[in-house]
């Protein structure tokens, strides 16, 4: 477990450093704004594809407007978090290395997009794991609405720490029954 690796390069050069020495599943729970109204926060996101909107996943894929989660590990985690009871949407965010550049016009465009919420890691992440054949699955903790209101960015009693430490138990429980093969 590793906590606070927050911004794309950083979570990268994190996540090459826990392969190398063996890692198998990389689990990358962040906090995230949101974009799409679905319910008042906090509530997570299984991310199966991000907008790139960073400047490390070019470095491990060519340019698109998404990167795709495999998605067998997106299949299982969500059968994982179902099945713990934890409540979750399954959907595209937005990863950008600007936060104080989210303008109204970038939401909007994210929105149309069909994205539900804004973090700074999960397109680089997929990049990786798609260039290097690694399991990684990324979920964003949405906790607040942008700055839109008194308490925005409350996370809850213990800054969301249980719900984040249920998600790991139950998405690790169904890894280690799972037959999820090499990545693509």
């Amino acid at each position: 477990m590793v906590a606070c690796a927050v911004g794309a390069p950083f979570a990268v050069l994190v996540a090459e450093q826990l392969f190398a020495l063996g890692c198998e599943l990389l689990i990358s729970i962040t906090s995230a704004g949101q974009i799409a109204e679905i319910w008042p926060p906090p509530y997570f996101v299984l991310i199966e594809r991000a907008m790139r909107d960073e400047g490390t996943s070019h470095h491990y894929l060519a340019p698109s407007i998404f990167v795709a989660a495999d998605a067998d590990l997106i299949a299982a985690t969500s059968d994982a978090l179902k099945e713990a009871g934890v409540g979750f949407h399954v959907g595209a965010t937005w990863t950008t290395d600007a936060p104080f550049r989210e303008t109204r016009r970038a939401i909007e465009a994210a929105r149309f997009q069909g994205v539900l919420a804004v973090e700074m890691e999960a397109a680089a992440l997929y990049a990786l794991a798609k260039s290097c054949r690694r399991h990684v699955v990324c979920l964003a903790y949405v906790t607040n609405a942008m700055g839109q209101s008194g308490v925005d960015f409350e996370k809850g009693a213990d800054g969301g720490a249980a719900n984040a430490l249920r998600v790991l138990d139950a998405v690790i429980a169904k890894w280690r029954t799972s037959k999820i093969r090499p990545p693509r």
